[in-house]
């Protein structure tokens, strides 16, 4: 979902007005221009970078290459990377959500940093400097397993981990319930699906749950996520409800923990929790950052 407040009611209003015209394009255009459709309003993709970016200087940009599931076309993602000294420290693949590129989340990426990750961040196809094709949910999450290789490759026996916000938990969700080798996974402002989601909007009791074709279906596949699972919410999210992210974390298997944040809303809960989310990290993974553990 988008990264600036000021979207909020346009976010709602899209996603509405795709299902709301779902029944429409499928009679008049078929299946494929149904969900060429939602995916273009769930996803939102461009280049587009909150606050042209600034946050962003100073990390190393990288590039991975993959093919579509099919093989017939070639991706090219771009990503940014923030190693840490040690290559044996923990490393973590950074997932976004809609609309706002990878540069956008820069500021969370150097947090993350901060306990001690080396954090890769990318922007799936369809976003930033990456292959301009339209993304979906099983699109978006091929790209996550190329990046999540990319690393495996990059820091050979470091412990991975994955995060997800918004949007990006859900797909995190999908590539941590399909690995094996993942030690953590952390999501924040996410939800169990997008029904549910479109289910706490004004005009979210029509049923048009049928219609979805982009169901991003995380409550379903979080229990298939084999290592422990931390949660984090904004108790003032009016975009994502927290009492979605409780959803989405009581359907997880143990280990696990929810942090609610006070007073934070769908975009700050990272900030402003920061230190809630330290110690969340430090308890469930049993990781310290280095100025901690010495």
């Amino acid at each position: 979902m988008p990264s600036a407040p000021v979207l909020r009611p346009a976010l709602r209003r899209s996603l509405l007005a795709a299902l709301a015209v779902a029944a429409v394009l499928g009679l008049q255009a078929g299946c494929a221009t149904l969900d060429a459709k939602q995916r273009e309003w769930i996803f939102q993709p461009g280049a587009r970078s909150w606050a042209g970016g600034a946050a962003a200087e100073g990390l190393d940009e990288v590039w991975i290459e993959h093919r579509t599931a099919d093989g017939d076309l070639p991706v090219r993602l771009h990503g940014l990377w923030l190693p840490q000294a040690d290559a044996g420290a923990p490393v973590l693949l950074y997932l976004h959500g809609a609309r706002w590129d990878v540069r956008s989340s820069a500021h969370r990426m150097r947090r993350l940093h901060s306990l001690g990750f080396a954090v890769l961040g990318i922007d799936y196809r369809g976003f930033g400097r990456s292959t301009p094709l339209l993304p979906g949910e099983a699109e978006a999450t091929e790209d996550a397993l190329a990046a999540w290789r990319w690393l495996a490759a990059a820091r050979p026996g470091a412990p991975r981990y994955v995060f997800g916000h918004s949007l990006g938990g859900a797909i995190a969700v999908n590539l941590a319930a399909q690995v094996a080798d993942e030690r953590g996974l952390i999501v924040e402002g996410s939800f169990p699906s997008i029904r549910e989601v479109v289910a706490t909007f004004k005009w979210g009791w029509v049923p048009l749950g049928p219609l979805l074709t982009q169901r991003f279906e995380a409550g379903e596949r979080i229990g298939q996520v084999g290592a422990p699972v931390l949660v984090l919410h904004g108790s003032e999210d009016r975009l994502i409800r927290p009492e979605l992210g409780r959803r989405l974390y009581e359907q997880a298997a143990q280990p696990k923990r929810f942090v609610l944040v006070d007073g934070a809303s769908h975009h700050n809960a990272h900030s402003l929790g920061r230190e809630q989310l330290r110690e969340a990290v430090a308890e469930l993974f049993g990781l310290r950052p280095p100025e901690a553990s010495h």
